[in-house]
């Protein structure tokens, strides 16, 4: 029975580490003001028909702290780049000099910036609702477990850290939110 409970437990741990690890990923989207290369991981090139990851066709870099530029590996998709990158709908607006894309990063306005907190804590309560999840899955199977004979101090010493188990995960998404919120707003 305890074998049942420690996969129950590290299931539900898992699911919640996933939960944290995509809402890093997804800030990681959220841009602060700063030119970072990881601003255009979510873009897709239409490469020879295929949508493809920018990363796939060529290199970016930032120049400086408010342009980014891309350098294919094949001059004749450029247009394709600056396309898939305006599709994206990052608020960028690249320029081709007819060897590379250069993105001139534009510095965001108070209101933006509101704007970005209040995705950022979107994406936060997403987090939260998938470690919510991952909790009820696991109490649900505890509880099934009572009626196979758990006795009713398993039950609840199980319930319990499942709960210690959820709040760390709350506490570590609330962190990661909160250090975006900083991140963003510092100008």
């Amino acid at each position: 029975m305890t074998e049942e409970i420690e996969m129950a437990l590290a299931d539900a741990k898992d699911g919640m580490h996933k939960a944290l690890e995509h809402l890093g990923s997804e800030l990681t989207k959220i841009r602060a003001g700063r030119a970072t290369p990881s601003m255009l991981d979510s873009v897709k090139v239409d490469y020879y028909g295929t949508p493809t990851p920018l990363s796939q066709v060529g290199n970016v870099n930032t120049l400086d702290s408010r342009t980014l530029t891309v350098q294919p590996w094949e001059k004749s998709i450029l247009d394709e780049i600056a396309k898939g990158i305006m599709n994206a709908n990052l608020g960028l607006n690249p320029q081709s000099n007819g060897e590379m894309i250069i993105i001139s990063v534009p510095v965001l306005t108070e209101e933006r910036r509101k704007d970005l907190v209040k995705r950022a804590k979107a994406e936060g309560e997403t987090a939260k609702i998938g470690v919510r999840a991952k909790r009820k899955d696991a109490n649900d199977f505890v509880k099934s477990l009572k009626n196979d004979g758990l006795s009713e101090d398993q039950v609840k010493d199980t319930e319990d850290t499942i709960q210690k188990l959820t709040d760390t995960y709350i506490q570590k998404i609330d962190n990661l939110v909160d250090a975006k919120e900083v991140d963003i707003m510092k100008v």
